[in-house]
C-alpha cells in the first residue's frame, strides 16, 4: 500500500492509517464484546474500501472542476444505529474515495426516499431492522444503489441483491491499490445532512482539511495549525476513551468519535444504542473506563441525572462531560457537578454548517453560566449582513464563522448563497443562530432565528425561554414556541414535561423563569405533556410543539 504525499495528509483516511501504523495494538473501538485494535480497524476498513472500489464506487471527477455545491464523489448512505459498523463504514467509504453521509433512521419512507434521491446514493449500508422500510423506498427510487446489510438479529430477510456486511469484508483484500491511497486528499469531501429547524434536509459539504481544522479542532496545543503528519503523530497519546452517547447519525456524535480517533484514542459504544438508556450508558462508561462522555444538551443530561439520583455513582475514570448540538442549562450543569465529582463540563457551540465556534468550560466548583469564549474565526454579523459587529456593539447579530467553512449545500446553489454569504470580501457560514457580544468579549447565544417569536413587537428566542423554564427543579424538559394571539400577534407557549411524581403550578414555573428573563418573555400559557418530543439527537421538534400549542 502506497503513502500519501505530505501536503495531502490532512485527510481522515490518511491520518487514521498513520495512527494505526504507529500504535497497531492499542484499542480503537469497543462495542459490546467486540474489542477492536487500531490494526483491526485499519484492516476491516481497507477491506470495505476495496469492496466499494471493486463495485465501481469512488471519485466521479476531479475536485474543483464544477460549482462548489456539486460533489466529485459517489455517496454512501449510513442507515445505521450506533455500532462498530457505523464508524467502519464511514472510514471505509472515505478510503474508497467515496463520501459517506448520515441517514436519520427515524425517517418515514417518503423522507428516506427524498434523502437518498437528493444525495444520489451509490450505496446504502443499513441495519437489518431497517430492511422493510428500505425495501419500500427501493421500489420508487431512481437507480439501484449497492446494498450492504448489517445483521442485527431482528429476523428480516436480506434484501434482493444485498450483500452481508461481514461477508463483504471477509471476501475483500485488506491491501489497497497504491493509486487509491495516493489519491487521498484534503479536498476529499465530508458530507453531513442536517434538517435544521425547518425545511427539507440539506447536505453540507466540507473539504476534509477544512472540516478537520474548523469542526474537529485538529490543531497544535497553542491553537495554530499543524504543518505535517509527523506533528500530529507526536501529539497522539492514545489516552482518550470517548463515549458519544447520542446517535452517530447526529453530527455532534460522530464529530466526537472522529476527534477521539485523531488523538489515537478509543471510541466506546454503549450496549443498547437503539434508544437513550442512561443506566446502559453509565454501565458502559464504568465497564470500558471511558474518560469522556458526549451528551446533546439537557434532553440527554436530565434523564442521566435522574438515573444518577436514583442510583448514585461517580465513575472513577470519567473526567469530562461534553455537550454538542444543544447547550446545557446552568441548572443542569450545577446538578452534573454535584452528581459527578470532579468532572469538567464542556459546552461546545457550533453547527454542521459552521464547525466549532466557541466553548463554555465549567470546571469543578466554577461558574455554570452559558457564555461562550469564541474561536478566532467566530464573529457576529449585522442584521442585513452588511458588516461584522464590533465587540462593543450592543445589538443582536447573526452568529457567523469565517475562515475555513463549508463549500456549500449539495445540489442547492440558492441555499448555498444564503447560508454562506460573502461579506466585505470574506465568505462566512451563517447557520441562523442569533447572539450578542458581552462586554468581556464572550458570546451570549440567544437561539435560532427560525424559532424566534414576535410577541407584542418584541423578539423572543425560544431557546432562551426554554433554558429559563428548565431552571424550575420540577421541570424535566421543555420546548417553547409561538402561537397566534389576538392581543399580542404571537404569544409565548411552553410545552413542558414534569419530573415523575412532581406537581407544580404555572405561577411557580413563571416565577423561576422570571429570575432569568424579562417579564415579556415569560410563557403566556404552559401546556403539560408526558414526554417532550425530540429527534434521536435531542433536538426539539418545534412543529410538534406548535401543533400541541394550537390544540392546547
Amino acid at each position: 500500500m502506497g503513502a500519501t504525499t505530505d501536503e495531502n495528509w490532512l485527510n481522515v483516511a490518511a491520518f487514521t492509517e498513520a495512527i494505526a501504523e504507529a500504535q497497531p495494538d492499542r484499542q480503537a473501538l469497543v462495542f459490546r464484546d467486540r474489542l477492536l485494535s487500531w490494526a483491526e480497524v485499519s484492516r476491516r476498513t481497507r477491506s470495505l474500501a476495496n469492496f466499494l472500489h471493486e463495485a465501481g464506487l469512488g471519485r466521479s471527477r476531479e475536485f474543483g472542476t464544477g460549482p462548489r455545491w456539486e460533489s466529485a464523489h459517489d455517496h454512501v448512505a449510513l442507515y445505521l444505529h450506533n455500532g462498530n459498523e457505523y464508524l467502519e463504514a464511514m472510514l471505509g467509504a472515505w478510503k474508497a474515495g467515496c463520501a459517506p453521509f448520515n441517514v436519520n433512521y427515524r425517517y418515514v419512507a417518503e423522507e428516506l426516499n427524498y434523502l437518498l434521491e437528493d444525495a444520489g446514493a451509490g450505496a446504502v449500508v443499513y441495519h437489518e431492522c431497517f430492511a422493510p422500510q428500505l425495501a419500500e423506498v427501493l421500489e420508487v427510487l431512481d437507480g439501484t444503489p449497492l446494498l450492504i446489510q448489517v445483521a442485527d438479529g431482528s429476523g428480516h430477510e436480506r434484501l434482493a441483491g444485498a450483500f452481508d456486511y461481514e461477508d463483504a469484508l471477509g471476501g475483500s483484500s485488506p491491501e489497497l491499490p497504491d493509486e487509491l491511497v495516493e489519491s487521498w486528499s484534503g479536498d476529499d469531501l465530508y458530507l453531513c445532512y442536517t434538517g435544521g429547524t425547518t425545511g427539507m434536509p440539506k447536505g453540507a459539504m466540507w473539504r476534509q482539511e477544512d472540516f478537520l481544522v474548523a469542526a474537529l479542532g485538529i490543531r497544535r496545543r497553542d491553537g495554530s495549525e499543524y504543518g505535517a503528519m509527523s506533528e500530529l503523530l507526536a501529539d497522539v497519546s492514545g489516552k482518550v476513551r470517548a463515549l458519544p452517547a447520542a446517535p452517530l447519525m447526529h453530527g455532534a456524535a460522530h464529530w466526537n468519535a472522529l476527534s477521539c480517533w485523531s488523538k489515537g484514542g478509543c471510541v466506546v459504544i454503549q450496549d443498547h444504542p437503539e434508544h437513550f438508556d442512561p443506566p446502559d450508558v453509565l454501565d458502559a462508561v464504568e465497564k470500558h473506563r471511558a474518560n469522556s462522555l458526549l451528551l446533546v444538551g439537557d434532553p440527554m443530561a436530565r434523564p442521566l441525572l435522574e438515573e444518577l439520583e436514583r442510583r448514585p455513582r461517580s465513575p472513577e475514570t470519567l473526567t469530562h462531560v461534553l455537550s454538542g448540538g444543544a447547550v446545557l442549562s446552568p441548572t443542569t450543569k450545577a446538578r452534573l457537578q454535584d452528581a459527578l465529582d470532579g468532572v469538567t463540563i464542556l459546552d461546545v457551540l457550533g453547527s454542521t454548517e459552521s464547525g466549532r465556534q466557541g466553548v463554555a468550560t465549567t470546571r469543578p466548583g466554577g461558574d455554570t453560566g452559558s457564555t461562550f469564549r469564541p474561536s478566532e474565526t467566530t464573529t457576529l454579523l449585522a442584521d442585513d449582513l452588511s458588516r461584522p459587529l464590533a465587540h462593543d456593539d450592543p445589538g443582536i447579530g447573526w452568529l457567523a464563522q469565517g475562515g475555513r467553512v463549508p463549500l456549500g449545500y449539495l445540489g442547492d446553489p440558492a441555499k448555498t448563497a444564503e447560508t454562506f454569504p460573502e461579506v466585505a470580501g470574506r465568505r462566512y457560514a451563517v447557520a441562523g443562530d442569533r447572539a450578542r457580544w458581552r462586554t468581556d468579549g464572550s458570546i451570549e447565544l440567544l437561539g435560532r432565528d427560525s424559532v424566534c417569536i414576535n410577541t407584542g413587537g418584541e423578539k423572543v428566542f425560544a431557546e432562551e425561554v426554554e433554558t429559563a423554564v428548565k431552571t424550575h427543579p420540577g421541570v424535566l424538559d421543555a420546548v417553547v414556541c409561538g402561537r397566534p394571539s389576538e392581543r399580542w400577534g404571537e404569544e409565548v407557549v411552553a410545552v413542558v414535561a414534569l419530573r415523575r411524581g412532581v406537581d407544580v403550578d404555572d405561577d411557580s414555573i413563571r416565577a423561576a423563569a422570571g429570575e432569568h428573563i424579562a417579564h415579556y418573555k415569560l410563557p403566556k400559557a404552559i401546556i403539560r405533556v408526558d414526554d417532550v418530543l425530540r429527534s434521536p439527537s435531542g433536538k426539539a421538534d418545534y412543529r410538534w410543539a406548535r401543533d400541541t400549542a394550537l390544540g392546547g
